[in-house]
């Protein structure tokens, strides 16, 4: 019985981030909007734009390979298991042993690479553009992710995400200085990787400045829906990410009962309207950078990434 409850719970979890996903895109879009005092598209639009997405016929070009047909269902499917693994509403779930910090980035790594390739594979000047702006960008995000999860992994003890949040819960974390920083990198690396502003606008399609959309001009119908939920996966991951790390009150522990389990859940809705709300105001906030800042910007993430890792070797108690 307790295995069938485990795998209910872990169910649960996998479709609760596969369904909240777009509805977390449509409240950023209509916070913006409010903000810019327009009425702005309905909280539920995504669904029906996912919808609409998946009854049209695919349309391909005469020289798109196998590969071109095949990574969008890739790409959704290591975005899903990567946004899975996060604990949302409780931890020690059945897979946990398998939310490891730096598995987690090499599944993004991975479709992120799978999508670079879907853009070069048709051979369209846009397509390559998208794909080298999008490499770019990794090249410098990656490594900033990476030492962020380490000054917190060397702060918790292990990279093991519900071992993080177990610790990040306790009153054994105190106040650190380094935490905040490695706070503000994960930030900017959130927003780099998921083609928000001041990197990229997700609302236009302009040839000179895209990076996510130029990468996907050529595809249509179910696999443009699949692209598009795997990129609101994402953004809700990285949210997950930051709310597992930084954030973990009302998280359910290990063999909880059903009414922590709901406090947690209800815990995890209430940190992604939170967050939500912020990046909406932040984006309403602020222009979008050149191309060629990109890098200035995402190295302010690395260094504040290395200032962490400093601090936590200088002196245990920052």
């Amino acid at each position: 019985m307790m295995l069938i409850r485990d795998l209910v719970v872990q169910g649960v979890q996998m479709f609760l981030v596969l369904a909240l996903a777009p509805l977390l895109t449509g409240v950023i879009r209509k916070l913006k909007a409010h903000l810019l005092r327009r009425k702005g598209p309905p909280l539920l639009q995504p669904y029906r734009d996912l919808l609409r997405l998946l009854r049209k016929d695919v349309v391909l070009a005469e020289n798109a390979s196998w590969l071109f047909r095949v990574i969008p269902y890739v790409i959704f499917a290591v975005t899903w298991v990567a946004a899975a693994l996060v604990p949302t509403f409780g931890n020690g779930l059945l897979f946990s042993w398998s939310a490891d910090l730096i598995a987690i980035i090499a599944l993004l790594g991975s479709a992120r690479f799978a999508l670079a390739l879907a853009g070069m594979d048709v051979g369209t000047a846009f397509g390559g553009i998208g794909s080298s702006r999008e490499v770019m960008i990794a090249s410098l995000a990656e490594p900033a992710i990476l030492i962020t999860v380490f000054s917190v992994a060397m702060i918790a003890g292990s990279t093991q995400l519900s071992t993080v949040a177990e610790f990040m819960g306790s009153s054994a974390v105190g106040l650190r200085v380094s935490l905040g920083l490695a706070l503000f990198a994960l930030v900017i690396v959130a927003l780099a990787e998921n083609a928000r502003i001041p990197v990229d606008n997700p609302a236009t399609h302009l040839e000179l400045t895209m990076v996510h959309e130029a990468m996907v001009l050529e595809y249509s119908g179910r696999h443009l829906a699949l692209i598009d939920l795997s990129a609101e996966l994402k953004l809700l991951l990285y949210i997950s990410l930051i709310a597992c790390m930084f954030m973990p009150w009302g998280v359910a522990k290990q063999g909880a009962d059903l009414a922590a389990l709901a406090i947690g859940t209800v815990a995890y809705v209430l940190k992604l309207a939170l967050c939500a709300s912020l990046l909406a105001v932040f984006e309403t906030s602020i222009a979008k950078m050149r191309v060629f800042r990109i890098p200035e910007f995402l190295g302010a993430a690395l260094m504040l990434a290395l200032l962490a890792t400093l601090l936590r070797f200088v002196s245990g108690s920052l």
